[in-house]
């Protein structure tokens, strides 16, 4: 996508055009991807915390569990790695499902990936919710891996190429304002099914339903203008730009599209272009962005807040509940990035959330640290047990108006349309390969590290805001095919990128 509304051609001709109903419509539908994304992060930890799950599928890990002769201390009350392979399976399912759907985001289009996506998140679900076996649940878990990987390469960059880009932010952010939405949704879900005998299978099951609609949404969803030009329909595409525009005045804009996706097409291997000097920026961030919102630590609470309240001496029912609390602050948290992103920026979300994120996660690894020691022994106490809740709604907070959205809105508004598949496909990949390693060796971390698990996230955080701070160049308000300039303009990176264009009216 060229521009939008307000926006500025690279000639510097104001494209006409309105923020249309039309395009509202599309974006939210299509952010529903996002719902099983967070759906899924959010039923995992409290499903394995449930009795009646560890008992037919983990019976080892419920007996270690009760047992307490059988475990070290109360950080390894849950140290199973069978048990995190139910969590982590689906991520190396995604990440290789990326690679297929970046061929199938370019050659199909954007809104083939997403129905896609939710076809093969509707069949895991169901499975999983009628699961027998390990075997039937494994298999389930990995479909919804499929559909989260082919959901994650689509709707980012839908979102990014069918909005104007003064509020290309804001509508992208409905991607991770689904996701919050459906780990809060899930918590909830689990809340609520935790006493019944089969809850388990309710919880998992449901997750069928936003799939569903996702599938029937997209079958009415216009494709994006860029995917209609890059695939020759040229005169479906002019009439789309037409319409989400609000005007047939389009010619200018409608002219960038046709030059970029005529620059794109003269490369004939995307993923070996991306890794020319002149994309060095568009690949490191679409690499190092997604490695480092996972080293964030975030997911440690998504996945594992039932369990790891538990472990820290909530009751079943407080930690759920604490767990439901954590995702109401995401879903209001992620509220402040979708009003500020296009108003302040993305930096200085992404340095304040660093900042926040790190004063607690230090917090929190002292109060566990004081209380609990090396060898695990203790409880929290109401007040204190508060106290630590509040450190990490604090903590959710931060990364949801900052690393969280930004992690997805960045890397799809970043790369130019002949690399753009390749980039996206990137940004997921890394993503879910590092959503793995987290989320199978957490339990075995924590374990080990303690409380100084923390600790080590922080660190990271430290590590990340500095590479934001010094590499990073604001890209609010820039249309898509105009980032080279940005490029161009930073201290770093203007050695890697041609351009001969003036920079500094994007400033």
């Amino acid at each position: 996508m060229a521009g939008g509304a307000f926006n500025t051609s690279r000639n510097g001709i104001h494209y006409e055009g309105k923020v249309t109903s039309y395009v509202m419509i599309t974006c939210l539908v299509a952010a529903m991807g996002g719902i099983l994304f967070g759906y899924d992060l959010g039923i995992t930890g409290g499903v394995t915390s449930m009795e009646p799950f560890l008992i037919k599928f983990f019976p080892n890990v419920y007996r270690q569990m009760k047992n307490e002769r059988s475990h070290e201390n109360e950080y390894c009350k849950f140290d199973n790695q069978i048990l995190t392979l139910f969590t982590s399976s689906l991520y190396i399912a995604a990440l290789i499902a990326s690679f297929f759907a970046s061929t199938t985001t370019r050659m199909l289009g954007r809104k083939c990936s997403m129905f896609m996506g939710g076809l093969f998140f509707f069949i895991g679900a169901l499975l999983n919710g009628f699961a027998m076996n390990i075997e039937m649940l494994i298999i389930g878990r990995i479909l919804l891996g499929f559909g989260v990987g082919y959901c994650n390469q689509a709707v980012p960059v839908y979102l990014s190429e069918m909005a104007p880009a003064k509020i290309r932010g804001a509508l992208n952010m409905g991607f991770q304002m689904m996701t919050t939405i459906g780990i809060l949704v899930a918590n909830l879900i689990n809340y609520g099914t935790a006493e019944r005998d089969n809850g388990w299978r309710i919880s998992l099951g449901v997750g069928a339903v936003p799939a569903m609609l996702l599938c029937i949404g997209s079958l009415f969803l216009g494709d994006t203008p860029n995917s209609m030009i890059e695939r020759g329909q040229h005169k479906r595409a002019r009439e789309m730009l037409q319409k989400i525009r609000g005007t047939s005045n389009v010619d200018e804009e409608y002219q960038d599209l046709i030059d970029a996706s005529e620059a794109a097409k003269r490369v004939e291997h995307p993923w070996k272009n991306i890794t020319q000097p002149k994309y060095r920026p568009q690949l490191t961030f679409c690499s190092l962005i997604p490695f480092f919102q996972q080293l964030t630590g975030i997911n440690v609470v998504m996945f594992y807040a039932p369990v790891l309240f538990k472990t820290l001496g909530f009751g079943n029912d407080a930690s759920l509940m604490s767990a439901a609390i954590t995702g109401g602050v995401n879903v209001v948290a992620t509220f402040v990035s979708i009003l500020t992103v296009d108003k302040v920026g993305r930096k200085i979300l992404f340095i304040e959330g660093g900042i926040q994120m790190f004063i607690c996660q230090i917090a929190i690894g002292v109060m566990i640290a004081l209380k609990f020691g090396v060898s695990g022994d203790g409880t929290f106490g109401n007040k204190e047990a508060n106290l630590l809740l509040a450190f990490i709604c604090v903590y959710v907070a931060a990364f949801a108006w900052s690393w969280g959205p930004l992690g997805w809105l960045v890397p799809s508004e970043i790369c130019s349309l002949d690399v753009r598949s390749a980039g996206q496909a990137t940004n997921v990949a890394v993503n879910m390969l590092f959503t793995f390693f987290v989320a199978q060796g957490f339990l075995t971390m924590l374990c080990h590290l303690k409380f100084g698990l923390f600790f080590f996230f922080a660190g990271f955080v430290v590590i990340m805001t500095i590479f934001i701070a010094l590499l990073f160049p604001e890209t609010k308000n820039v249309p898509i095919e105009e980032m080279n300039k940005v490029w161009k303009s930073h201290w770093f990176w203007t050695k890697f990128v041609p351009g001969d264009d003036d920079v500094n009216e994007w400033l």
